[in-house]
């Protein structure tokens, strides 16, 4: 099993993801390609010592660029979104 440092690799912190957390409980997270829903949660609970209702995830594609020699793709990354407990909060701040 991987550490849960090698499984979240950052929280994203964008407008979205912000008004989930403090509206919905939902914060989200860039995870390792190859990790799934229950090392995810796992990871969650170890890091933040919070309990984790669910977990949905995504694989978010790459998509082409231009540079000087053609066309290029960026990485595929994966995104984490986790329900927390009603009485659970993440302080990311």
């Amino acid at each position: 099993m991987a550490q849960s440092s090698h499984v979240i690799k950052r929280p994203l912190i964008t407008e979205k993801a912000t008004w989930e957390g403090t509206e919905r409980n939902r914060y989200a997270f860039e995870v390792d390609l190859h990790a799934d829903k229950t090392q995810i949660k796992n990871a969650i609970v170890e890091l933040y010592k919070v309990r984790v209702e669910k977990v949905s995830t995504q694989i978010r594609h790459g998509k082409p660029f231009r540079t000087r020699a053609g066309v290029a793709n960026k990485s595929s990354w994966k995104k984490a979104v986790v329900q927390l407990h009603p009485e659970d909060k993440i302080d990311l701040f």
